[in-house]
């Protein structure tokens, strides 16, 4: 019973993010998702990106579902977003407190050991907080860190994503129409190849490239 449940939940969070995009396309919204380079399979992958919206998550689930993505959230989105907050709830994300340091580094940890037992990937967003004029914020080093330190054997995917803050740009509602979003999804690399710092600042300046 208890593995029903589990896949009853994994059906309608997947679901629910399919009828997401599919708001988006009646709206007029246009979302490519680009890969520069194939993804790897069957390891543990840290996908790190910049944030604009809470419409940045349903495209990544949806169009990288191959990879299972999680959420390294703060815990404020678990609740009172229709449908976004189902889906970080009972996706098997991982909603930490920003007011209680030890808290969020102890979610964080687990996340990272999630990933390396099962091979799946976990999402986050660096800046800690959306842009709110698609204009990226500086990266925080300390969550980062902890997922480089706890999964050392990972792949780190960045992606950069542009124009989704418009979508946000009225609160939850009204959503604009005809909105161009674009997700360009950078080739992955290891981990242990790089000190942890060296490879924050790489992140960084990979991920703002692409933002225009």
């Amino acid at each position: 019973m208890r593995l029903f449940g589990y896949a009853a939940q994994k059906r309608s969070v997947g679901i629910f993010n399919g009828l997401l995009v599919v708001i988006l396309h009646v709206l007029g919204t246009t979302i490519r998702f680009q890969k520069s380079a194939p993804i790897p399979r069957n390891v543990p992958i840290i996908i790190v990106s910049n944030h604009q919206s809470m419409w940045d998550i349903p495209p990544i689930i949806w169009f990288l579902r191959k990879i299972h993505p999680k959420f390294i959230s703060k815990k404020e989105l678990g609740k009172g977003i229709p449908t976004v907050s189902y889906n970080l709830r009972k996706g098997g994300s991982v909603l930490i407190d920003r007011n209680n340091p030890d808290q969020a580094t102890g979610e964080i940890i687990k996340a990272a050991q999630y990933i390396s037992k099962y091979h799946r990937s976990m999402v986050i967003f660096p800046e800690g907080t959306r842009s709110r004029d698609g204009k990226p914020k500086k990266f925080h080093r300390k969550g980062l860190l902890t997922l480089f330190e706890h999964a050392p054997e990972a792949h780190v995917l960045p992606i950069s994503i542009n124009n989704s803050w418009k979508l946000q740009r009225y609160g939850l509602f009204p959503i604009p129409m005809f909105t161009h979003l674009t997700f360009y999804v950078h080739p992955a690399f290891k981990v242990s190849d790089y000190g942890t710092q060296e490879l924050i600042d790489k992140l960084e300046a990979l991920i703002k490239s692409k933002v225009v």
